[in-house]
């Protein structure tokens, strides 16, 4: 894989993929998931990926894909509360939303589809942007993945049961939080999810349509964890030899 000199921060990954999705098309995107995340898991073993993002040990084969964590919602043509919110919020607040979401920060990795005989399961990314009490959520996602190290139940827990070995790699959620450098949307303590809006253990609905102050809120938390974790991602960078 070619390997970046430095790791932007500010670069705008939909710069280099064509007009096309940048988790599928970004060649600078997919150079720095390799380069953030092939380190030393909890256990001291060596979480190697290859220029296709695959990971193969004695733990096993894991198929990794990009996905955005951070969305605006800003391309939604329904509900019409959502859409009746947003338009109350001036352009320019949701463009530079939208801009600060193609960033580094705003993008992890999670295991791509399994198979089991001959169904494929779904995976983590469609499951969360399918599911009526996430859409999407990264937090919500968080959580959920939270409360399955904790073995209790969340709208995610039938998907997340497929990829437990994926999960088992990081010890626990602490591991896997400080793994993908996910600490600004975690308490403390790592005991709860620091969420984007008001949260009702999903008895709400997960999208901020509430009204344009829910919405302007859920921007400012959104922007606020990726500009934190972009400086999280920038100090760290500084710690590798891109020509190890």
């Amino acid at each position: 894989m070619p390997q970046p000199s430095i790791l932007d921060t500010g670069f705008d990954v939909r710069t280099d993929a064509g007009g096309k999705d940048p988790d599928s098309h970004s060649a600078t995107l997919r150079a720095y998931h390799w380069l953030l995340w092939s380190k030393p898991l909890p256990s001291g073993a060596m979480f190697d990926l290859d220029e296709r993002l695959h990971h193969s040990s004695g733990f096993g084969d894991f198929w990794l894909s990009s996905d955005a964590i951070t969305h605006t919602y800003s391309n939604r043509t329904s509900p019409a509360k959502l859409v009746a919110a947003m338009q109350q919020v001036p352009p320019g607040e949701v463009t530079a939303f939208y801009g600060l979401g193609c960033t580094v920060g705003a993008y992890t990795l999670f295991p791509v589809k399994v198979r089991e005989g001959a169904r494929w399961r779904l995976s983590i990314n469609q499951a969360r942007g399918l599911h009526p009490k996430i859409r999407d959520r990264f937090d919500l996602t968080l959580e959920c993945i939270r409360r399955h190290y904790e073995g209790l139940p969340s709208p995610l827990a039938n998907t997340l049961h497929w990829y437990v070995p994926f999960f088992d790699l990081f010890g626990g959620f602490h591991g896997y939080v400080d793994h993908f450098l996910l600490i600004d949307l975690v308490t403390d303590d790592y005991k709860a999810v620091a969420f984007l809006t008001d949260f009702d253990d999903f008895r709400k609905g997960p999208l901020p349509s509430g009204s344009a102050t829910e919405y302007r809120e859920y921007m400012r938390r959104s922007m606020a964890f990726i500009r934190a974790r972009n400086e999280r991602i920038a100090h760290y960078a500084t710690t590798l030899n891109p020509q190890d």
